[in-house]
C-alpha cells in the first residue's frame, strides 16, 4: 500500500485519509491522515468487527489533537506548523482555548495555532483572488 500511493502524496494537510484494512475485517489501521479522517473511519469500521489500530499519540492517550479542536469548532488551522509543538503540549497539560473576535491583530509564538472559521477563512480566499 505504502509503495503503491507514495508517488500521489503531497502533505499531511491535503493528503486524503487511508486506511488500510486485512482481508479478514480484523483491523483497521490509519496509514495516512490519523487526524484528518482515517482515526474516524477506523473507528466506524469497528462497528463492522474491525479493531481500530490507532497510533496518533493524541488520539491513543484520550487526548483532544489541534485538528481535532478545529473540526469541532468548524475551523481551519492557519499556521500548520505549530500543530506538533501544540500537540505535544496537549498530551502533556491542558491547552485553553481562546475566541478572539475581531477585529482585532494577534501576535503569537510559534507554538501558538491560530485557528480561523471556515466562513472567514472562505471569505478571505474569495477576496484574495480579487485583489
Amino acid at each position: 500500500m505504502v509503495r503503491d500511493i507514495a508517488p500521489l502524496l503531497d502533505n499531511k494537510w491535503s493528503d486524503p485519509a487511508v486506511v488500510v484494512v486485512d482481508s479478514n475485517l480484523n483491523f483497521a489501521i490509519p496509514l495516512l491522515g490519523g487526524h484528518h479522517g482515517a482515526n474516524e473511519i477506523s473507528r466506524k469500521l469497528a462497528e463492522l468487527g474491525a479493531v481500530p489500530v490507532l497510533t496518533t499519540a493524541t488520539e491513543v492517550h484520550g487526548k483532544p489533537s489541534v485538528e481535532g479542536i478545529a473540526d469541532r469548532f468548524g475551523c481551519e488551522v492557519f499556521n500548520k506548523e505549530s500543530t506538533i509543538a501544540v500537540n505535544c503540549a496537549l498530551l502533556d497539560r491542558q491547552v485553553e482555548v481562546l475566541e478572539v473576535k475581531g477585529p482585532r491583530i494577534v501576535i503569537v509564538d510559534e507554538d501558538v495555532s491560530v485557528l480561523v472559521r471556515k466562513k472567514q477563512a472562505e471569505a478571505q480566499d474569495e477576496s484574495a483572488g480579487n485583489s
